[in-house]
């Protein structure tokens, strides 16, 4: 009998640590380089967590339009949580939980930027200055320019992974000014790129409509025969006649 109790001992004793290592575990918390995400989100949700994510999922908002990055987990939200999440192949439930966080990690650089697009690209006005020089502060002008971003990123992807090649993103007043730029181009925001190349520039602007892009302006708007600009103003602005836009 003390035999048969000493083995059943031994037998949860092997149980106990067994248990501990699986929930151990199972329990380990991602840390992203860029921003980790701790708990999950879902509509009704609201914080700094939410507004991560709506800048990460703005290129998902339907044709036409528009995610706030407010802060706050609403209807528009949860529908461009489901629309990100079906591009890539996960469950479309519109709850941004692990899976969805994964691909989000996956996605990003540690400075935040999508993994096909970096600063540079979108400061590259008159041999790429910085951010200063223009009507925002600088971090307002880097935000808007992380963005855009991540809508690029969003075309891309639906293009079949096609590079997108910029030429002009972010231009300070007397870049602006230089190039013959409009006094109010979304390009001194850091809110605008002006894309090249394949895919056709028609191409660029008929999908554009799709990722939350308000101004679109391709060939036969005067002036941009040669490329297709592509900005995150928040209303529509859309003119590419000889694309049919």
């Amino acid at each position: 009998m003390i035999r048969i109790l000493s083995v059943l001992g031994l037998l949860a004793a092997m149980l106990a640590v067994s248990v501990t290592t699986q929930v151990v575990t199972a329990t380990k918390a991602h840390a992203d380089g860029c921003y980790t995400w701790s708990r999950t989100l879902s509509e009704g949700a609201s914080g700094e967590d939410v507004r991560q994510l709506q800048i990460r999922v703005a290129g998902y908002p339907a044709y036409g339009g528009h995610i706030a990055a407010d802060g706050a987990f609403g209807p528009a939200t949860k529908a461009a949580v489901q629309r990100f999440q079906s591009a890539y192949g996960l469950g479309a439930d519109g709850i941004a939980g692990s899976a969805t966080f994964s691909k989000l990690y996956a996605l990003q650089d540690d400075d935040c930027t999508p993994i096909h697009f970096t600063y540079a690209e979108l400061d590259d006005g008159c041999g790429g200055s910085g951010w200063d020089g223009g009507p925002l502060s600088e971090a307002a002008t880097k935000a808007n320019a992380l963005q855009t971003m991540w809508q690029l990123e969003a075309l891309r992807h639906a293009l079949g992974d096609q590079p997108l090649n910029i030429t002009s993103g972010f231009r300070s007043i007397s870049c602006n000014n230089s190039v013959g730029g409009a006094s109010n181009s979304q390009h001194l925001y850091g809110r605008s790129a002006d894309l090249v190349g394949a895919p056709s520039l028609c191409t660029l602007a008929k999908q554009a409509r799709y990722h939350g892009f308000g101004g679109i302006f391709g060939p036969g708007y005067p002036g941009h025969n040669d490329h297709t600009h592509l900005d995150i103003r928040t209303s529509n602005s859309w003119s590419a006649p000889s694309c049919g836009i």
